[in-house]
């Protein structure tokens, strides 16, 4: 743990270990497992990770069981280079899935989903709905962009160019913008940028930021297009589960 990140995030985390490719090291998936009763599963967004949700876990903590895992690549989970981790939307569900089955969580869970947290989130419940019981919706999307939404030119460069890999990786325009662009009400002192920033310090390290906006799929024949298809297909069967939808609608994204 990093010694100025304690005051912001008093927990210890976990770590579950996933398959890495054949013969070679398993791969450390860290998540936050604090409280006990009824689960709430917290699931972060792109360019941020479990610190998110540092203060709905303080808040929770004592009447709730909170499961909150760092996608891989993202916090203080494992960044393994392309060679070790397929960066794909089917693979995050599959990490959240063997996450909850390996804490025996099989029933009565609440999700809060995130950004990309929702796309992944609602693919889980699309496959487990049995064991969904309500929904906290905070700006993110389970269905493709719809027509009438042009897909914004940030995002684009980010996903489609060499400059996008350059600014995303060489100089971390994305974790270090949206601590600002995602903050203007209210904005972030340079202690809380730098913590949300805290471990995406490197080349090496920024590779799920930029792995999950090309991962974004806009057409048929994009990798992830049929799951996002199938997932959109399915959240009506959730129209009558309790649900909370928040939105800032200010977002330059979403």
């Amino acid at each position: 743990m990093f010694p100025d990140l304690k005051k912001q995030y008093p927990f210890s985390g976990k770590i579950l270990e996933l398959t890495g490719p054949s013969g070679g090291p398993a791969l450390r998936y860290h998540y936050l497992d604090e409280g006990n009763g009824p689960t709430v599963v917290m699931l972060h967004g792109n360019p941020s990770w479990s610190f998110y949700y540092r203060n709905l876990v303080l808040a929770l903590c004592h009447r709730y069981r909170c499961i909150v895992p760092d996608h891989m690549g993202c916090g203080l989970s494992d960044k393994p280079g392309d060679d070790r981790y397929e960066y794909t939307l089917a693979r995050r569900v599959d990490d959240l899935e063997r996450l909850l089955e390996e804490l025996g969580l099989r029933e009565n869970i609440t999700l809060v989903l995130h950004d990309w947290g929702g796309m992944i989130g609602m693919a889980y419940a699309v496959r487990h709905p049995e064991v969904i019981k309500r929904l906290v919706i905070l700006n993110t999307g389970a269905f493709h962009l719809p027509k009438s939404k042009s897909f914004p030119w940030g995002l684009r460069i980010c996903r489609d160019t060499f400059i996008g890999t350059l600014l995303v990786r060489g100089l971390n325009a994305f974790s270090v913008g949206a601590s600002y662009v995602g903050c203007k009400r209210n904005p972030m002192d340079a202690e809380l940028r730098s913590l949300y920033q805290l471990p995406y310090d490197s080349w090496r390290n920024r590779i799920a930021t930029l792995r999950f906006v090309q991962d974004i799929p806009l057409k048929p024949g994009d990798r992830g297009y049929d799951l996002v298809t199938s997932v959109a297909d399915g959240i009506s069967q959730f129209s009558n589960l309790p649900m909370l939808i928040c939105w800032g609608r200010a977002g330059f994204c979403l």
